[in-house]
């Protein structure tokens, strides 16, 4: 049933943010050099590898390590990246993830493929049995700000507490915070 949702929501998604995608494509293309697209290595389902598409937003050769690691990272971005950043906007290319069946709408972010702190505990816990999100519970109720332990015990929270109707209220919750523009990272 979630696969399902899943497949119709991203197909949806996907023709309604055309007109959008392709606006923020030239504009990436437009404004730095180096692809439009960043593709990421990150942790899915069972701690395997995939790679995660997002639009663009620092600069070429910028460190692959979470933003919050590099001592300034305002100095890696390229010029319309903090806008992308804070209206998410860099994230919809992971509609293509959705659709290939690497993530779901709803699950937790998944790790960069050198989180080992955030993979170990993840798996500690059951965590790593489900498909990463675009977004989670985590996301929702802290996103950037919170310490590790923190979000895997809202990972472990969703796990147990995963339905079509609490991915539904996660996914409502998730279009209130990326309207207020509440704890992303700039």
């Amino acid at each position: 049933m979630k696969r399902s949702f899943d497949l119709c929501l991203a197909l949806l998604a996907g023709l309604v943010l055309l007109a959008p995608i392709a606006l923020v494509a030239a504009l990436v293309r437009l404004t730095s050099k180096g692809p439009v697209i960043y593709w990421s290595d990150r942790v899915g389902r069972h701690n395997s590898i995939f790679r995660m598409p997002k639009f663009r937003t620092m600069q070429v050769g910028t460190p692959a390590v979470a933003t919050h690691l590099l001592a300034d990272p305002k100095q890696f971005l390229t010029p319309p990246g903090s806008f992308l950043r804070r209206s998410s906007l860099d994230e919809l290319p992971q509609l293509w993830s959705i659709l290939k069946g690497d993530m779901s709408f709803v699950g937790p972010r998944p790790a960069l493929f050198n989180q080992h702190d955030l993979v170990a505990l993840r798996t500690q816990f059951g965590v790593h049995e489900l498909v990463p999100g675009l977004t989670g519970w985590a996301q929702i109720n802290g996103r950037d700000e919170l310490p590790i332990p923190d979000k895997v015990k809202l990972d472990v929270e969703y796990l147990q507490r995963q339905s079509l109707w609490f991915d539904m209220h996660i996914l409502w919750l998730t279009f209130i915070k990326v309207l207020r523009r509440d704890g992303v990272a700039h």
